[in-house]
């Protein structure tokens, strides 16, 4: 195991959790090289991954999936449910776009997932979307996780949608079409914040832990086929 020293408060303190030596030291070349982010450690197996954290209390940590004493998904589901960790947060990244990996990934907590062909700026604004709170999720990889939640046997658990205000609705069909706070304020004319607070109020009106639930709200209510035609 390979730990670097913390950086400034302002930084957002990054744990790259990899068992592949020059995949991991790539990443945090990367990281440490991109203004405002900084690397706080590396771990090559789930176990580290999670004793590190512990310790360091890094914003993000960036998980890969297939590692030894403890894979990247039990790592991310202990890391998650540990309270005196909920400033932390988990984005996954792997080579495997599979539904299983996906879900299995959001069970434990994850609040993002990313293909590791990722463009290195994609990376960079992933991790920074997912320390603002945000649910990063690569368009093609959400588009078949949606489906593919959508598609299971049984009813869909229809989450109600007749709370939301008409701004509310706005904003909840956007996250569904994956834009960003950025984009939303921009598309709605409206600042950052209120875009934050709308966010906010659609997670608790919909019981939904993160942006990817608030997805699947949009979809199970045809929220996103409304807004298509309007």
């Amino acid at each position: 195991m390979t730990t670097e020293s913390a950086g400034p408060s302002t930084s957002i303190g990054v744990l790259v959790a990899d068992d592949q030596p020059l995949l991991r030291h790539s990443l945090a070349l990367l990281i440490d090289g991109t203004p405002g982010l900084t690397v706080v450690g590396q771990a090559a197996t789930g176990h580290e991954a999670v004793s590190l954290t512990r310790e360091r209390r890094p914003d993000v940590v960036l998980m890969d999936i297939r590692m030894p004493d403890g894979d990247g998904i039990e790592a991310t589901g202990r890391i998650t449910a540990a309270t005196e960790l909920s400033g932390t947060r988990v984005l996954v990244l792997s080579m495997f776009a599979l539904d299983e990996y996906v879900a299995a990934a959001l069970r434990a907590g994850a609040h993002g997932f990313l293909l590791k062909d990722a463009h290195p700026d994609q990376l960079v604004d992933a991790i920074r979307r997912t320390h603002a709170g945000e649910s990063l999720f690569a368009p093609s990889i959400l588009t078949r996780f949606v489906a593919h939640y959508l598609d299971r046997p049984g009813p869909p658990e229809v989450r109600k949608i007749d709370r939301l205000t008409g701004r509310e609705t706005e904003v909840l069909s956007l996250v569904a079409r994956g834009l960003s706070n950025d984009e939303i304020a921009r598309t709605l004319t409206i600042s950052i914040k209120t875009v934050k607070t709308h966010v906010g109020n659609l997670l608790t009106k919909l019981d939904a832990r993160d942006r990817a639930q608030l997805v699947i709200a949009a979809y199970e209510n045809d929220l996103v086929a409304r807004r298509s035609s309007a």
